[in-house]
């Protein structure tokens, strides 16, 4: 105490001198206040009423996404609520609202279910630990600068993995839809279980959840303004009422406990820390790309911009939040952020009325949800998991590249024969060979000049495009570094032999390569000494005071030895075209 106390002085002593600085540093870290504090009136009204129609829709879709995660349904509301507040102060964008989401649930599912050994309280100790290391890396990360890890899953992958996810939690919801109790995991054992349980279905709980199922898609399509899910709860609870269903084997929600959670930090034995810690890994990074993906649309919809890097740290503080406050792993909503704009939120105070509406929820109207169906539970995932597949990205990417759609079906297949954890890193995997594939083989083209256009042109591209005689003009579309540098030589070789033997100048654009290694030198030298070799000119354009700085450094002469430097490809083709009449 001794020790702090001067900094503590220290501080207070800043604050008071400099109040502006302060406002800056705390702004710095709590981007979040700076609209909270100018927050205008005029938006109250739309923020009030956004923030009832997201309460409306986190109360069926959070406890649905606990019986998801295996979890008792008040730790789905436990979710929207300090979440909301903690993302409201170090969130960027106005108007994303965070919570649970069918996709995460089932990945923490995954995560903890092998662990728990059916032991309810280690199960909520361990959901509590995951959000608690999901938190941590996001912060961890946010400090490195990591925000652009968001941008590393590209959208073919990404869209593969969600639509694998999605198809698995629809499987996951077809036993309690039907009524059956299915025992197998994995995709493949469990749709056969199904398939051969179908006789054993329930008919009281199925006609409860096409019931369920009828109402949500009716409403989503004539009633749009009024919350689906819970109008499907309420159709449900009231037919099992005045049906008497449960006697008949229905099975309701039960009990939830009124009251607000408990505050406290998680504890789990120290065994399974190394297993929650690789699977928060995945969890994270899959939460912080998908939760990206909805920040970054509402905000070029709305044209404002986001901080990544205070995005990642947000996540990871909302996280935290979750933890202490007995829930699970949060993200970006993209359904309930859709809600509170369709209604016409303005900021962020749409997400602190969500979260002040549920905590009377929490303390007085708990009881009437001991009369749901689980099944209604059920119907909603379904619908949410099929929400979730996206088709119309998935034949957009196949009209763009068809290449880019196969990867994105093989994580779809990736995440239903490994699981939805265990796809994390096979996606991951993906994304590496694929970076790898574009970093060292990129694009070589031979350029030439098109009549009635500016510039060079590709041949390939433009057959009609043409070059001087004996002159090749050689353009290399990535970095000549190490793992690249036997494909730029390859190139080399196969364009000077392709010129044929009237080939007397080669000529390569340095503007596109964007980055040169050791190894890359190298390989730039010991093609350049061969095509010399044979009397050939080599000469290199763009990038010529560069080049110069960087020789007169680091004494590159020796190996920079006979290339003719030009600052763009046109003097590069004069000082030809000059030497070829003289």
């Amino acid at each position: 105490m001794r020790v702090l106390r001067p900094r503590v002085t220290r501080i207070i002593k800043q604050s008071s001198t400099n109040p502006a600085a302060t406002r800056d540093r705390l702004l710095a870290i709590a981007p979040g206040l700076a609209g909270l504090l100018g927050y205008q009136r005029i938006n109250l009204r739309q923020d009030v009423v956004a923030g009832l129609a997201v309460a409306a829709v986190t109360v069926p879709v959070g406890i649905a996404n606990a019986q998801l995660a295996g979890l008792p349904p008040a730790t789905g509301l436990y979710a929207s609520i300090l979440p909301l507040v903690v993302y409201a102060i170090f969130g960027t964008s106005r108007q994303l609202i965070v919570g649970t989401s069918a996709a995460a649930s089932a990945l923490v599912a995954s995560a903890i279910a092998p662990l728990a050994g059916g032991d309810p309280a280690l199960y909520l100790a361990l959901s509590m630990m995951l959000a608690l290391l999901v938190g941590l890396l996001c912060i961890a990360a946010s400090f490195l600068r990591l925000g652009a890890i968001a941008d590393f899953l590209s959208k073919p992958i990404l869209v593969g993995f969600m639509n694998g996810l999605s198809i698995s939690i629809v499987l996951s919801q077809l036993g309690p839809l039907f009524g059956i109790q299915i025992v197998s995991s994995g995709f493949f054992p469990r749709a056969l279980e199904f398939m051969r349980s179908l006789s054993l279905t329930h008919l009281p709980t199925l006609a409860i959840g096409l019931l369920s199922l009828a109402v949500l898609v009716a409403s989503g399509r004539y009633l749009r303004k009024v919350p689906a899910a819970l109008l499907a709860m309420l159709a449900a609870g009231l037919a099992a009422w005045l049906f008497s269903l449960e006697p008949a084997g229905v099975s309701m929600i039960g009990q939830v406990p009124a009251g607000l959670p408990m505050l406290s930090m998680p504890r789990v034995p120290l065994h399974h820390l190394p297993i929650l810690l690789a699977e928060a890994a995945g969890l994270a990074l899959v939460s912080f790309s998908s939760m990206m993906l909805v920040a970054r649309s509402f905000a070029d919809k709305n044209r404002y911009d986001i901080d990544a890097d205070r995005e990642i740290a947000a996540l990871g503080a909302a996280n935290i939040a979750a933890a202490v406050s007995q829930s699970f792993v949060v993200t970006g909503s993209g359904m309930r952020t859709a809600v509170a704009e369709s209604a016409g939120a303005r900021t962020q105070v749409a997400g602190l009325v969500a979260a002040a509406v549920l905590v009377p929820v929490l303390l007085f109207l708990t009881a009437p949800l001991q009369f749901v169906p689980t099944v209604a539970l059920a119907a909603i995932l379904v619908t949410t998991g099929l929400s979730l597949i996206n088709w119309e990205d998935l034949r957009a990417i196949y009209r763009i590249d068809p290449q880019e759609f196969w990867l994105a079906m093989i994580a779809t297949v990736g995440v239903l024969l490994f699981g939805a954890i265990q796809a994390i890193l096979f996606v991951v995997v993906l994304a590496l060979l694929r970076f790898v594939r574009l970093t060292a083989r990129p694009k070589v083209e031979i350029l030439g000049e098109l009549a009635g256009n500016a510039g060079y042109q590709s041949l390939e591209r433009h057959p009609a495009a043409a070059s001087p005689p004996g002159l090749v003009l050689f353009r290399y579309n990535g970095p000549i570094v190490f793992f690249s540098a036997p494909h730029f030589k390859k190139a080399v070789r196969k364009a000077a032999a392709e010129a044929g033997p009237d080939l007397k100048w080669f000529v390569i654009d340095l503007l596109p390569v964007s980055m040169i290694d050791a190894t890359g030198l190298f390989a730039i030298r010991d093609e350049f000494d061969a095509l010399r070799s044979r009397g050939i000119v080599v000469a290199a354009a763009g990038r010529d005071t560069e080049w110069a700085d960087r020789a007169a450094r680091r004494d590159l002469s020796g190996v920079l030895t006979g290339i003719r430097f030009f600052s763009t490809l046109r003097l590069a083709e004069l000082a030809y075209r000059a030497e070829a009449q003289a």
